[in-house]
């Protein structure tokens, strides 16, 4: 699904079904329970950046670097302005996450401590320097993906691993530098 095709209403139905904060069994009664969803320290973030990304592409930089702002200094993770990130973004945590990737697809989850970005100092966003991340990934706490490199759909990236070099779909990484450790047939 391409981000700038959906409206943000649907990106942000889509994370809140993702996290299952929709729909999940409570005596509360749905309105309710989308409302307090808001302020979930789960959801939240995600509401923040959808906000930040969607001022950014509509020319309003300064209300998008305000709400990035907010993003760090109230949930302490950064997420770069121009990143698109497709519908059903999960973070189970978010505290020192930097996210500067060119894109992620759809269904990502992203755990704490995750590094996703440039791997010199590259203060213009230069997508060539930038990860590209594909469709139901998981990445693992403390991870760290550098380069302008891309990861398949479906790839696990395993809790503190160095990810310095592109890798297919359906494999599992690991290690400092990251290498396949794991790789998954799909069935047809």
């Amino acid at each position: 699904m391409e981000q700038d095709k959906v409206s943000l209403r649907e990106l942000l139905r889509a994370d809140l079904e993702r996290q299952r904060l929709l729909f999940n069994a409570s005596p509360i009664t749905s309105r309710t329970k989308k409302i307090l969803s808001v302020f979930s320290p789960r959801f939240a973030p995600i509401l923040l950046y959808r906000l930040a990304y969607k001022s950014n592409n509509s020319g309003l930089k300064t209300l998008a670097r305000l709400f990035s702002l907010l993003n760090f200094t109230i949930f302490g993770i950064e997420i770069a302005v121009a990143c698109k990130i497709g519908p059903g973004l999960f973070f189970p945590h978010t505290q020192g996450t930097v996210i500067g990737a060119v894109s992620i697809g759809d269904n990502a989850v992203i755990y704490q401590g995750v590094t996703i970005g440039a791997k010199d100092l590259d203060f213009t966003f230069d997508i060539d320097h930038r990860p590209v991340v594909g469709h139901n990934v998981v990445i693992g706490a403390g991870a760290k993906i550098l380069g302008g490199l891309t990861l398949g759909n479906n790839v696990i990236v395993a809790a503190n691993s160095v990810l310095l070099m592109s890798v297919p779909a359906d494999v599992t990484v690991a290690g400092i530098p990251a290498k396949i450790v794991k790789q998954r047939t799909t069935q047809s």
